[in-house]
């Protein structure tokens, strides 16, 4: 199993000098990957946590990839009725292109009220958009020429696809991780959550001959904690999970620091 981190982009903790060190830390140690989230538009009245402050994902992602070298770099995830179909399929391809093939695509809905407003975008079509998104990728990186409002373009650079792992745990969700993603990435506080919907989502690709193979996993890890950490991350391999992407709670560099010094040392 796979073990990445999140990296805050969010928060006082965003600053540039911040998430460098956290992220060339991950590299240094080896870890699989790091990740960072999408959010665009957080109201006055929901700004707990982040004080609204959200650098954005993929101007976030392009940068990382730029600093380190090796590691995968992950959106967790990337809300796809965001924003406008061809400008971000072409940023995306940009960040495969120049981090040497390092993207791994979380795909998700979203789900705040607020931000679809402010976007002047219906919550109710997110869906729909999400799926023509979804559609648009895996075509667009398999073929030169795509067309769009009657218009042929050539879709370039073209590098390899990145993996599409597609969020969410409604059965919606799941059959649409089934149909359009590569894989699933879901969220689950602890490995039990996970049971039910996991169960689904490998009834559903048995049903359609696809792999399980690429499961990627969001949860909360606490290192200070190393027994229960240890058999957290023991009961999520033993699911077949592909990757854990471990949230963690710190206060500076230090502190995240240490905490992926104790998540390395873990024995699972």
């Amino acid at each position: 199993m796979h073990i990445g981190v999140v990296i805050r982009n969010m928060g006082d903790l965003s600053t540039r000098e911040i998430m460098k060190a956290a992220a060339l830390g991950a590299e240094e140690r080896k870890f699989e990957s790091i990740w960072v989230v999408d959010h665009i538009a957080i109201p006055p009245d929901d700004s707990e946590g982040s004080g609204g402050r959200y650098v954005d994902i993929l101007t976030t992602l392009a940068w990382l990839a730029g600093i380190t070298s090796t590691i995968n770099l992950g959106s967790g995830v990337l809300i796809a009725p965001y924003r406008s179909l061809l400008p971000t399929a072409k940023q995306i391809a940009s960040i495969q292109e120049l981090s040497n093939n390092r993207l791994l695509l979380g795909i998700g809905l979203g789900w705040m009220e607020a931000e679809f407003k402010a976007l002047g975008i219906d919550r109710k079509d997110r869906g729909k958009i999400t799926d023509e998104f979804l559609t648009f990728m895996n075509k667009a990186f398999n073929e030169d020429e795509m067309e769009l409002n009657g218009q042929k373009f050539l879709f370039k650079p073209r590098p390899t696809k990145p993996l599409l792992y597609i969020a969410g745990s409604k059965d919606y969700s799941i059959k649409r991780a089934v149909k359009h993603g590569d894989g699933w990435i879901p969220i689950a506080r602890e490995p039990e959550d996970l049971i039910e919907s996991l169960g689904e989502y490998k009834k559903l690709c048995d049903f359609t001959s696809k792999s399980t193979d690429k499961i990627s996993v969001v949860s909360w890890i606490n290192p200070k904690d190393k027994a229960r950490s240890a058999e957290k991350l023991k009961k999520f391999k033993s699911m077949g999970i592909e990757r854990l992407i471990c949230g963690l709670q710190y206060n500076n560099v230090d502190d995240y620091l240490k905490q992926l010094d104790l998540l390395k040392s873990l024995k699972i």
